[in-house]
């Protein structure tokens, strides 16, 4: 069974991404490297939070 993972982006404006992936390490990267158009490019949401 995988395990999955809820994430949270923000871009240190007040503006949250929340998502759910089963592989956080390539996700994130996709996110920093803007892979995917979207809300995350958009607003540039690409800093993981810690310690939610």
């Amino acid at each position: 069974m995988k395990k999955g993972y809820v994430y949270i982006l923000s871009n240190n404006a007040l503006v949250l991404y929340i998502g759910v992936t089963s592989d956080l390490i390539k996700r994130i990267h996709q996110h920093k490297n803007n892979y995917v158009v979207g809300f995350t490019q958009k607003y540039k949401t690409h800093n993981l939070l810690r310690g939610i």
